[in-house]
């Protein structure tokens, strides 16, 4: 086997685009209206001198990063903004080297030397995982593969071990799944949407022609899968599942489904009183058959409690625990696995080599799991770069809301937009005005994205104006 090629990071540069939602999302104690998206564009030199760009994207998304703080939306994307400047510099500073040893080295600096639960690991790990995306990108255009086949080809220079001793002999090349072209769609239930038509008045439709209501994004997209938001207190979400098993009922029509606490539990007690009270009633009981996993029900500061986990093995009678939020190092799943949880879920906002290590560690006991999941992802780059992440892991379904809480591709420049619709043609449709994303039979299809020379699209203008924010 070849070495890796070893690169050097000479630029990262930032660009930011105020993004404005088509309806409010809701999880947990947040509601979400605006957000704004910031694009990375890493510039690396490779072996002979030459140079390559590479992209990534994500929202600055508010209070999912941090919730326990009196922040107001505009500074926690301020400080999600500053991680990533941070870790940009923390890139440049890194003496050339292959792209894992590259982030490695980054993650010593900016996440290691943490307590693993501290309330700004997840700001941390952010910023770094916003440019290794682009470095990615660019390390895999640089050769001119995708990312599936430099992933496979050891471009990058993988090495689990680094990360978790117990990965040192992990063939993760074995392991690794024939990456998956069709991914279904997990469609996001929020705590403010309505079900039916009749949950939503006709004064309060923003009529811009996409679904505003469950009934009609099923009838829409098709689909067999939901994730279910909860946390407003054991008696209003005992109340909101039993009106979706009604619903369920009404459409005759049986879901797997998944329920996210988003932190807003005090300990597993309530867990169980919530599950409980609903398995109590016969339409509940029916709804309850499809749970799949709950996911991060506690806070992240609670969920490595013992004594707050006494219920553990009666909640997981009805589903596995999930990790999301608490899951912001390296060494979060394994911690969390000792206390009974058998899930952790994969986001591109939380990293990729992180989310390669987790399916390792998931590759060594089969009760084991992960969970692809959404922070509101948006096209081209963040919502193809996570697709990609989650057809190389071989997931069978993704949560997606991006295309509920956004429309389409509205927040990009319009002739961005249009050769996005050109270039991937399987993943958006056009609309009267703009483009959306396609979702045929429940499921988007990522041919385009996993074929694409680089990391999700082989697009590299997008219409902004950067600033350089690190360069040597």
């Amino acid at each position: 086997m070849s070495a890796a090629p070893t690169f050097t990071v000479t630029e990262v540069a930032l660009a930011r685009r105020a993004c404005q939602t088509r309806l409010p999302f809701r999880f947990g104690e947040a509601t979400l209206e605006r957000a704004d998206m910031l694009t990375c564009r890493v510039t690396i030199r490779g072996p002979g001198g030459q140079s390559r760009c590479g992209w990534s994207a994500d929202l600055l998304a508010p209070r999912w990063f941090r919730k326990d703080t009196d922040a107001t939306p505009q500074e926690d994307a301020e400080e999600l903004f500053d991680s990533v400047v941070a870790s940009a510099r923390a890139f440049v500073d890194q003496s050339g080297g292959a792209v894992f040893d590259l982030w490695r080295g980054v993650m010593r600096a900016r996440v290691d030397p943490f307590p693993f639960d501290a309330p700004d690991q997840l700001v941390r790990g952010f910023g770094v995982a916003l440019v290794e995306r682009a470095l990615l990108d660019a390390s895999a255009r640089f050769v001119g593969l995708s990312f599936a086949r430099a992933l496979r080809d050891d471009v990058f220079g993988f090495r689990p071990g680094a990360v978790h001793a117990s990965l040192a002999r992990w063939d993760w090349r074995g392991d690794l799944p024939t990456p998956v072209t069709r991914v279904a769609v997990r469609h996001t239930v929020g705590m403010l949407d309505p079900l039916r038509a009749t949950d939503l008045a006709d004064a309060d439709r923003i009529h811009d022609g996409l679904p505003e209501t469950l009934a009609e994004d099923l009838d829409t997209y098709g689909g067999a899968w939901l994730k279910v938001k909860i946390g407003a207190g054991v008696d209003r979400d005992r109340e909101r599942l039993l009106d979706l098993a009604r619903f369920c009922v009404e459409r005759d029509q049986a879901f797997g489904f998944s329920l996210d606490g988003n932190e807003q539990y005090e300990d597993l007690d309530e867990v169980l009183s919530l599950l409980q009270a609903v398995a109590a009633e016969p339409v509940g009981a029916r709804l309850l058959k499809g749970l799949a996993w709950i996911e991060q029900p506690l806070s992240r500061q609670h969920t490595f409690d013992p004594q707050r986990h006494r219920s553990g093995q009666r909640v997981a009678d009805f589903a596995p625990l999930l990790i999301d939020e608490a899951d912001a190092a390296p060494r979060s799943f394994e911690r969390a696995r000792e206390l009974g949880y058998r899930g952790v879920s994969v986001k591109s906002c939380k990293g990729v080599f992180r989310a390669l290590c987790n399916f390792g560690i998931c590759q060594g006991d089969a009760a084991l799991f992960q969970s692809g999941e959404d922070l509101t992802n948006v096209g081209v780059l963040a919502l193809q770069q996570d697709l990609v992440i989650q057809s190389v892991l071989g997931s069978s379904h993704v949560e997606r809301n991006g295309h509920r809480y956004f429309r389409g591709l509205d927040h990009l420049p319009g002739d961005v937009a249009r050769r996005a619709l050109s270039d991937h043609a399987d993943l958006y449709r056009e609309l009267d005005v703009g483009a959306a994303l396609r979702i045929q039979r429940g499921a988007v299809d990522a041919t385009s994205s996993l074929q694409s020379v680089g990391f999700g699209t082989a697009m590299d203008d997008w219409g902004l104006e950067l600033e350089t924010v690190a360069e040597r």
